[in-house]
């Protein structure tokens, strides 16, 4: 008799997508999140004036027909900046979730497949990265290297790789524990195999929902780096860059820092609200409901 080998934890598409449009976390977190993938998209085929342009005798106009959220110290196009700022916000969260996501959980596998010392070594390796946060690596690379956002993605991804190491682990060791396991085991199978067979594919709603949140987490981080300066560099538009030279034109502009502290709140919100959902319907206990 061969051992289990469906996935309890993935539900069907149909079941997945009744209890997903009637969750309003999910679909209020699917909208924002699409609405950002829109903004990025978007600044790739079309942008209402150049981002990169700097034209002096229209700086810090106000909102009207022809620049409908006004222009910045320089005189470029706010929304032309938030359109292609996004792409920058996207970049740095996709690659560094995918660092993260990659090594992190390959270790977490590793430590709950061989456990003993690998375990033991996996664990302190990633207690040791997370005393190093993402700003400290990126000060640190920035003195050896420069600032730039490839730094930042290194910064940012580095310090995920223990979050994913640690929620990968858990995850695989309640599995590692189910009696399909042992039967696996009893077939012959490998550690190897029955991680890539049976762990992994039921392991991966944690990961996925612990991706989406860290993906929020991503953006405020590059926001933050590159308001330092440690990030995302000019004259390439970034939100946390407008943010710092919005900064000192309070009195003149004040919305020039609203614009932009508006799109990374409602993109961190929407991913959240999404990663709040996902886990509600990638739980297995309601998949099983369906």
């Amino acid at each position: 008799m061969h051992p289990r080998t469906s996935n309890p934890a993935l539900p069907s598409a149909p079941g997945f997508w009744q209890r997903a449009l009637r969750n309003h976390s999910f679909v209020l977190g699917g909208v924002l999140t699409l609405l950002l993938l829109a903004m990025a998209a978007l600044s790739f085929a079309w942008t209402p004036y150049s981002a990169y342009t700097v034209e002096m005798d229209s700086a810090l106009q106000p909102a009207s027909a022809a620049h409908w959220l006004g222009t910045d110290a320089y005189g470029r196009d706010v929304l032309t900046l938030l359109l292609v700022g996004a792409r920058s916000s996207i970049t740095v969260g996709v690659i560094a979730v995918g660092i993260g996501l990659l090594i992190g959980g390959a270790l977490g596998l590793l430590a709950a497949a061989r456990r003993g010392w690998v375990e033991e070594l996996v664990m302190r390796i990633a207690d040791f990265t997370f005393a190093f946060p993402a700003l400290l690596l990126a000060i640190m690379l920035t003195a050896v290297y420069g600032a730039s956002i490839r730094n930042a993605i290194i910064a940012i991804g580095i310090f995920y790789i223990p979050t994913f190491a640690r929620v990968t682990r858990a995850s695989a060791r309640q599995i590692w524990s189910r009696d399909y396991i042992l039967a696996a085991r009893a077939c012959g199978k490998g550690p190897m195999r029955i991680t890539l067979e049976h762990v992994l594919p039921n392991i991966l709603p944690a990961l996925i929902v612990q991706a989406t949140i860290q993906f929020a987490l991503a953006i405020l981080a590059e926001a933050a780096l590159s308001y330092l300066g440690l990030g995302t560099q000019a004259p390439e538009p970034s939100w946390g860059r407008m943010l710092a030279e919005a900064q000192t034109l309070m009195f003149q502009s004040p919305l020039l820092s609203v614009w932009p502290g508006v799109a990374i709140a409602l993109a961190v919100l929407g991913l959240n609200l999404l990663g709040d959902g996902l886990r509600d319907v990638l739980d297995p206990r309601l998949a099983r409901q369906r």
